[in-house]
């Protein structure tokens, strides 16, 4: 069998694996070192999985991923959530789909600290949930514009994707995050108006608004218990990563102790609430860094059975135009997006189009992370593996997973044409980290 054969049974049996439920970092692991054993030996296998364990576990670039991770636990057990729902439902709750469209607003800002598409999701879907079925919101639209809306924590800084994309493609991270910051906010506003149309459309889907329409005095003092904190951590932690006074695990560590310190002032941490943000922190960090050594195997693999250049070339010599060449690959994205989680995607498609895509059709590798983490934000709510509906479905037990999956589909509309729009206009993405240079 040719190498290049192998390297697409490789990807085969990952699949085959992934059906028969075994953990994604053992699959990938698993593959990679059987497969560089056929090609290669046993022996060199088996050096390669014992130096690619240690580099990837002692790796100084992967330090930021527990970093912001302990950031967004601290701000998930602390309540900052409930202040940040309390402020967006005083500026937008008394419209009609107010208080969906305030969820999309407390999901920005709490992915601005997190950086965890489920935390947002799981955080924010518990104070929005009860609000919206107290005044009577359909259930679908109301669970699915939360689970919708906990995709902004893929794209706005700190974003989890982000670091694992630059890490794997040796970009920069600070770039990265600062060019997640204009296509977050564009998601925001098109889930926004998204949610505007179909009640419109559709008035029995929020039969009530959220309340009566506050005072200003009532927004400012909203503002300060809710927001001011939040915007300090943002500032002082990404801020000092764009204008180079921290690198992005000093940031991280930066995030952290911030958090710290708010809720400390606050009173809104105790122990137990403390020692149960460690635990997850290193249940979270230890999944994705296994991945990532998984990843690496798998990758060293694919790149002797020749399978990534191979394809590459077989793309240069397609007679299209590059950009219905990236539409395909964008629709292919989407499609494993909804059968394969987020992270394992990204380790397991990078090393394949990666170099199509930047080397072969000539697009920035920043744009593409962010193309990349707009199709990730799809397939976190595309049916049947949409992981935020699931964790809905965690928060909202009385509702179906059914009746989610229903009412995304306006939504996955509105994040579609935000990605168009993004690749038709590049300079969108790539305007902010530019200035950088």
């Amino acid at each position: 069998m040719s190498p290049t054969m192998t390297g697409f049974v490789g990807i085969l049996a990952f699949l085959v694996l992934l059906v028969l439920r075994m953990p994604i970092a053992i699959s990938m692991g698993l593959v990679g070192l059987v497969g560089f054993s056929y090609l290669v030996t046993p022996e060199a296998a088996f050096r390669m999985l014992a130096s690619e364990f240690y580099t990837s576990f002692a790796s100084y670039s992967l330090s930021v991923i527990p970093m912001f991770v302990l950031m967004g636990y601290l701000s998930y057990y602390s309540g900052v959530g409930t202040r940040l729902f309390k402020f967006a439902h005083a500026t937008v709750g008394h419209l009609g789909g107010g208080l969906a469209m305030a969820s999309q607003v407390a999901c920005a800002i709490f992915g601005a600290v997190c950086g965890s598409s489920t935390a947002t999701t799981a955080t924010i879907g518990s104070i929005a949930l009860p609000e919206m079925k107290k005044y009577q919101y359909n259930d679908s639209l109301a669970t699915a514009s939360v689970a919708a809306g906990g995709a902004l924590g893929i794209l706005i800084p700190p974003s989890t994707i982000f670091v694992i994309y630059g890490v794997s493609t040796e970009q920069s991270i600070s770039k990265l995050f600062i060019a997640g910051i204009t296509p977050g906010i564009m998601l925001m506003i098109a889930y926004m108006i998204t949610i505007y149309i179909v009640t419109k459309l559709n008035p029995a889907l929020c039969p009530s608004s959220g309340g009566p329409r506050a005072t200003g005095r009532e927004i400012l003092i909203a503002l300060r218990d809710g927001l001011i904190e939040i915007i300090a951590v943002f500032v002082i932690s990404i801020g000092g990563l764009f204008i180079g006074l921290f690198t992005p695990t000093e940031a991280g560590a930066v995030g952290a102790a911030g958090v710290c310190l708010v809720t400390l002032i606050g009173r809104t941490m105790n122990w137990e609430r403390f020692n149960h943000a460690l635990k997850d922190t290193t249940n979270t960090t230890a999944m994705i860094l296994f991945m990532v050594a998984g990843a690496v195997i798998f990758t060293r693999f694919l790149g002797i059975s020749r399978l990534p250049s191979e394809m590459a070339e077989w793309v240069s010599g397609l007679v299209l135009p590059r950009f219905f060449i990236m539409l395909i690959i964008l629709f292919i994205y989407m499609g494993l997006g909804a059968l394969v989680e987020m992270i394992p995607l990204i380790l397991l498609t990078i090393p394949i189009f990666y170099p199509i895509v930047v080397d072969t059709l000539g697009y920035d590798p920043i744009w593409f992370g962010v193309i990349i983490c707009m199709t990730v934000a799809i397939g976190v709510i595309t049916p049947p593996v949409g992981i935020n509906a699931y964790v809905i479905r965690g928060v909202a037990k009385d509702v179906p997973l059914g009746t989610v999956f229903r009412g995304v589909w306006p939504f996955i509309g509105a994040a579609a044409i935000v990605t168009i729009l993004l690749i038709a206009f590049p300079q969108i993405v790539t305007y902010l980290p530019n200035l950088l240079d």
